[in-house]
């Protein structure tokens, strides 16, 4: 039985509970908005920080001045002249125009070559060369107005003899001091299965040497129209990377002594068929073209023959390859730009 005092106490607690459970109730109720408070906060100075971080180290959208801004219309406007501007001139070399960018040390204007064309010649073959003298090079006088008129710059190609300074040297230099035609291959040694070495060489000095629209690969037995010629390439000069000839494919040979074996001829696949190439007997290509083949010839593979080597360089590029039936030598046809002999 309990006392009269342990009443009181009880009653006493049960009075007290009600209010302290009030108490706790709100101090818990301003520690939840303190807390939220603090984490709004610390939110607020996490994004203000990204941000800050963001525009410091550039990884985030960067603000643009409006000086940036006009500038950067102003840039496209300019693009859309030059393309315009592009556009008229492609169709006035069509009519035969060539453009005089160039000057010479008079201050006279210069017209910049629309092609460097690379006969590849070799040592015992001067009557070949002296047939195309006749036939479509010319020689002298004649040979240097195709160079001023039309921008068309012919040369023989050739290396020097694995004896050098032999007779076989003399006689291609005292042959280039009577008719100064020659494009001599310094770093080259003249031999029949170095033909695809002797075109890369080629295409990578023309390209120092001459700032041309154009490079085409020629051999000593093909005959070209000059006049065709340029009005064809005048067609391509809205491509910046163009390669143009006589496309082709067809078998590689693993046989040795077969006239057209390729040793590398694995590389090829089960299938043993070459990748559509343009034929050796004569191609184009472009400047950005010829350009790529001077920065890399270290390290661009060459294989047995030059028509499968050019291909190749080109097989994985962002290029333009132009089927151009013209470039056929098979047939001396009306409108045809070779002929082979």
């Amino acid at each position: 039985m309990q006392s009269r005092g342990s009443n009181a106490r009880l009653s006493g607690m049960a009075v007290r509970s009600p209010i302290s459970s009030l108490m706790l109730a709100m101090f818990a109720t301003v520690a939840s908005l303190y807390v939220a408070g603090r984490l709004w906060i610390d939110a607020e100075n996490r994004v203000y920080l990204t941000k800050e971080l963001d525009r410091i180290t550039g990884q985030g959208q960067s603000a643009i001045s409006v000086d940036d801004t006009w500038k950067i219309i102003e840039c496209r406007e300019q693009m859309k002249k030059l393309s315009s501007l592009e556009v008229e001139l492609t169709a006035a070399r069509r009519e035969g125009f060539v453009p005089k960018e160039l000057a010479d040390v008079n201050g006279n204007p210069k017209q910049r070559p629309l092609v460097v064309i690379g006969i590849l010649t070799s040592f015992g073959h001067k009557n070949e060369r002296d047939a195309i003298r006749k036939a479509w090079m010319s020689s002298g006088a004649a040979l240097k107005k195709m160079e001023d008129k039309k921008g068309i710059i012919a040369r023989f190609v050739i290396g020097r003899s694995s004896n050098r300074g032999d007779s076989l040297d003399r006689s291609i230099d005292n042959e280039n001091r009577e008719t100064n035609d020659f494009f001599i291959l310094e770093d080259h040694v003249e031999a029949p299965e170095e033909i695809s070495k002797k075109t890369k060489l080629f295409i990578a000095h023309a390209a120092d040497s001459w700032i041309a629209d154009f490079y085409a690969k020629v051999n000593d037995d093909v005959y070209v129209n000059i006049d065709a010629l340029g009005i064809t390439l005048a067609a391509y000069m809205d491509k910046p990377r163009v390669y143009a000839g006589c496309m082709k494919s067809g078998e590689v040979f693993s046989e040795q002594g077969h006239k057209w074996y390729e040793p590398d001829w694995w590389k090829f696949g089960d299938g043993k068929s070459y990748f559509r190439h343009a034929s050796g007997e004569m191609f184009v290509i472009s400047r950005a073209l010829a350009k790529y083949i001077s920065i890399n010839r270290s390290i661009l593979r060459t294989y047995a023959h030059d028509d499968i080597t050019v291909g190749s360089w080109f097989v994985g590029a962002d290029v333009k390859h132009v089927d151009e039936k013209r470039f056929c030598c098979s047939s001396w046809s009306s409108g045809s730009i070779c002929s082979g002999v």
